[in-house]
């Protein structure tokens, strides 16, 4: 069949690309290998996230007595709680179903070749092939877990994020290899749910992402709740000939051996790009990504790609928003490129973390006169009554103009708040008018303002 528009991949990129190009009255297909959602809504983003808050609920009830509230013999059936996890993201997957008639998209389902002639050939899971044609072909593949060489996964006692959403039993103790967001989310997840973890960072801090001040904020509350913490340390190999997996791990001490049922591989990921077509339609690729314009068009006409399959930050909503910028470009809508410094970064273990824009050593690297900005939760009224004292918004302004340089929140719910952040700094709002912003009292965000504030030499409440 002839289309508009055909989208390879039906993660948070590929359906909403689809959902948006119908939108604009563009004929559309989409085509999937396995579940509709992608990785985001099965395996990812949202299953994560229902586990997240199984163990979140089994915190607060083992710690109820803080809250006045008695409660005797609480234990974890960690069957259901990933049985629930399952439900939630099937849900999902259902709800994009509908979403795709909702918007008379066609479905497709099995795995595509790009060809030339603005082509895709279709391998059907029924094991039939039939050719499509559109005027526009978008790949949005995805991304899968990286697997390093003396770490092979092998889904039982070496396992990426996939494995370790749905283990048949809880193991008694884990290896977290790499502390980014899947490491860290795991590596809570499991510890709160009894499981003893020991995390294995490369770099000098946990979250290397994040502003330094951060990452030692998560690791004084995660060392709190149990969770070991190595980093500049390395697995070397990891041993699993017996029932106990035996890893090497290189310390600047020394090496070191730990034992553990299970290592999760949390070393981030790359791009699904292989058996795609891309060499023989001569699509250029840089270093394991797609390689496109602001606009996401390859260097071949009619062949764009959006997501992790390309540069950029490899996240959910990054994704969606690459997809609707570049079919409103191919349906001639006016849109602005998007603005990759103002791109809001989550991570969703307790505490949850969420920043955007420059860390303080960033900004200090590019020249800046600084006024940092920084409230703790402990002086939070909000917080002290919820229970949740632990971490602190920071704000980084420049000193000449006022702007907001970047933002770095560690508490509960931060997670929640960072979009206003993200509006302020769209909108170019100067610390003096986030200072007389008047937030709601008493709430976890009136922190933002507090933090404004205090660069100022204007706070109230320390």
């Amino acid at each position: 069949m002839n289309y508009d528009v055909i989208v390879i991949g039906s993660g948070p990129g590929g359906y909403v690309t689809a959902i948006r190009a119908s939108q604009l009255g563009l004929k559309t297909a989409i085509i999937e290998k396995e579940n509709l959602g992608g990785i985001c809504l099965n395996w990812g983003c949202i299953p994560t996230k229902a586990l997240l808050k199984s163990a979140q609920v089994f915190e607060y009830l083992n710690h109820s007595k803080e809250y006045g509230i008695s409660a005797d013999n609480i234990k974890a059936d960690f069957n259901a709680v990933i049985k629930r996890s399952r439900e939630v993201a099937d849900g999902m997957s259902k709800g994009i179903q509908f979403l795709m008639k909702k918007n008379k998209i066609d479905v497709i389902m099995g795995t595509a070749t790009v060809k030339a002639g603005k082509k895709v050939e279709v391998k059907l899971n029924d094991g039939k092939t039939e050719t499509h044609e559109g005027k526009h072909i978008i790949i949005a593949t995805g991304a899968r877990s990286r697997q390093l060489p003396n770490l092979p996964q092998d889904g039982k006692k070496i396992i990426g994020y996939k494995e370790a959403m749905s283990l048949p039993k809880q193991p008694k103790s884990m290896v977290v290899v790499g502390s980014g967001a899947i490491g860290v989310e795991f590596a809570y997840f499991y510890a709160t749910m009894g499981t003893k973890v020991t995390i294995v960072e490369f770099l000098p801090n946990i979250v290397p992402v994040e502003d330094e001040e951060v990452s030692k904020q998560l690791e004084k509350s995660f060392k709190k709740i149990g969770i070991e913490i190595m980093t500049e340390a390395s697995v070397e190999s990891v041993d699993t000939k017996s029932d106990i997996s035996k890893v090497n791990v290189k310390t600047k001490s020394g090496n070191v051996v730990l034992e553990a049922e299970i290592v999760l591989s949390a070393v981030g990921i790359e791009a699904n790009i292989q058996n795609l077509g891309l060499e023989a339609l001569g699509i250029k690729t840089d270093k394991g990504k797609i390689v496109t314009d602001k606009y996401y068009a390859t260097n071949v006409a009619g062949y764009y790609a959006i997501g992790d399959c390309v540069g950029g930050q490899a996240l959910a909503h990054v994704a969606s928003a690459e997809g609707i910028t570049c079919v409103e470009k191919i349906a001639g809508v006016h849109t602005e490129a998007i603005d990759y410094n103002n791109i809001p970064g989550c991570t969703y273990c307790q505490p949850e973390v969420a920043s955007v824009g420059l860390t303080e050593k960033q900004a200090k690297e590019k020249g800046y006169t600084l006024k940092v900005g920084k409230f703790p939760f402990s002086a939070s009224g909000k917080a002290s009554a919820s229970g949740a004292k632990d971490g602190f918004i920071k704000l980084i302004f420049d000193a000449k103009y006022g702007e907001l340089l970047g933002a770095h929140m560690i508490g509960a719910n931060v997670t929640e708040m960072i979009a206003e952040i993200v509006a302020i700094r769209k909108l170019e709002t100067t610390g003096h008018e986030l200072i007389k912003t008047i937030h709601p009292h008493p709430t976890m965000s009136e922190a933002i303002m507090e933090a404004a504030a205090a660069a100022y030499g204007e706070v109230i409440h320390l």
